[in-house]
């Protein structure tokens, strides 16, 4: 199940992949259909497997942050170490989060506001997530006591879990009456997504409810690299599908009897929504997981585990080709047929720079032009 070559879980590259491609048909039907056609069914549910992306991008960045910290841990690196790791990589994706508003507010000028150098997007939140999870595993696996690797790592999970089902049940609180409105709306967009609108938006992705879901990869992870686990492999993760089932329809049972909540959003900051996309999440962990041992995840090359390898790489560059200037078709202009046509051209260009960035990466950073041209 290991891809050949390196030590990267295929599964959950395969897992990347798919929230990549969910990304660009997402993207690529709100840029491109026209008027006419967003008014169908066929939009409809586009969008709501837009509501997917996200939350897999989260879910897995904390699952990545679990594989890091158990191997720290089996190397016997020392819990502050371990954090300072995981913190300074979240900082870097922060940076680059950042860089890339920067990047748009050029290539828009001078139609776009500045403020949308301060947009909290979904980058600025990886970042953020992985540093509040670099800081909760150090606190939690500093435990003193003769506690064993294994034992930390359990209890890591566990405050993962309860940090991401906290996050849930406040978030409603929090876009309301928990608003600190004392902060400056820069500040307080990374809390609730307010931005300079006066009220959270849901097209942002502050910390209440997003990082919840980079908690629950975290604690997913864990669990999953625990020695039982290691020893059975395909049988945790088949009762993590079964759980993510039970979770579904538990979710969906609270959300038909009474709300505990003035303010019951449904679509954005529902914690009984939350549920039923971890409980989803977890679906798709374990499906990932039987494609890739047992079906046609296996044969050969996968366009998906390819895209998963260098899904930072082709997030940069397709919403350019989507959303930007140099966009391949006519915005909100197209057909459902040619929109269509223009996520297959998107799809197949973003795995010819996926394979060309794997390519360049084996050759090493000091070869030469020459080389690469004659290696390629």
């Amino acid at each position: 199940m290991a891809a050949p070559s390196t030590s990267r879980l295929a599964y959950i590259d395969w897992m990347r992949g798919l929230a990549c491609l969910l990304m660009f048909q997402t993207h690529c039907y709100d840029s491109w259909l026209s008027p006419t056609a967003r008014n169908s069914k066929f939009f409809m549910w586009s969008q709501l497997g837009g509501t997917l992306p996200a939350p897999l991008f989260l879910f897995l960045a904390g699952f990545s942050v679990a594989l890091v910290v158990d191997k720290l841990g089996r190397e016997d690196i020392v819990p502050g170490q371990a954090a300072r790791r995981t913190v300074k990589r979240g900082a870097q994706i922060l940076g680059l989060g950042l860089l890339f508003r920067v990047q748009e507010y050029l290539i828009a000028f001078p139609w776009a506001p500045w403020t949308d150098l301060l947009r909290v997007d979904i980058l600025n939140t990886i970042g953020i997530s992985m540093m509040l999870m670099g800081v909760l595993g150090g606190l939690v696996s500093s435990i003193r006591g003769q506690r064993s690797w294994n034992e930390k790592r359990v209890a890591v999970a566990a405050g993962a879990g309860l940090t991401a089902l906290a996050i849930a049940l406040t978030t409603p609180l929090v876009w309301t009456s928990w608003r600190p409105r004392w902060l400056p709306w820069p500040l307080e967009s990374y809390v609730d997504g307010v931005h300079n609108l006066g009220t959270p938006q849901a097209w942002l992705f502050p910390i209440f409810p997003w990082v919840g879901f980079a908690c629950a990869g975290l604690a997913a992870g864990l669990l999953l690299l625990t020695p039982w686990s290691r020893k059975r492999e395909a049988l945790p993760l088949i009762i993590a599908g079964v759980a993510g089932l039970l979770l579904i329809q538990s979710a969906r049972w609270l959300d038909r009897g009474p709300q505990m909540y003035a303010v019951y959003d449904f679509w954005h900051t529902s914690p009984n929504f939350f549920l039923i996309r971890v409980g989803i999440l977890l679906v798709i962990l374990a499906g990932s997981y039987l494609w890739c041992r047992w079906g046609a995840g296996q044969w050969g090359f996968s366009p998906l585990i390819q895209l998963g390898q260098t899904s930072l790489l082709v997030y940069w560059i397709h919403i350019e080709f989507v959303y930007g200037r140099v966009s391949i078709l006519r915005k909100h202009g197209m057909t459902i047929a040619g929109a269509s046509a223009g996520l297959l051209t998107i799809f197949l260009f973003m795995l010819v720079i996926s394979i060309a960035r794997t390519r360049m990466k084996k050759l090493g950073p000091g070869i030469s032009v020459k080389k690469a041209a004659q290696a390629s």
